[in-house]
């Protein structure tokens, strides 16, 4: 195996942080959810959860849909076409350096 084979380098830092990396695997699964249930699945202050939101949606990996039920506000988040496409890639990349065996 060459050490181009075994480039940690080529991870996707926007998904790679914990918070941004829970965010994305929940929603590559749950297809779209609310704020208050993503933060009840992975965590993470309301503020914090936020600032990475925002992150992945300046990316284009997460859409992020606001309105109003009554007077309560609503968010809803999901997975963007770009950002699908940048999961599994990051997931592709995930398991090339977990078998840098199959490179060869």
């Amino acid at each position: 195996m060459t050490s181009r084979d075994f480039d940690y380098r080529g991870i996707d830092d926007v998904i790679h942080g914990r918070l941004r990396l829970a965010v994305m695997a929940y929603l590559s699964g749950a297809g779209t959810a609310d704020f208050n249930e993503l933060k009840a699945k992975i965590g993470g202050t309301d503020g914090n959860l936020s600032v990475h939101i925002r992150k992945l949606e300046e990316a284009g990996y997460v859409s992020v849909e606001k309105s109003f039920a009554g007077r309560k506000p609503q968010t809803r988040l999901s997975l963007t076409d770009k950002g699908r496409a940048a999961w599994i890639a990051y997931i592709g990349r995930m398991e090339a350096l977990m078998r840098p065996d199959a490179a060869e």
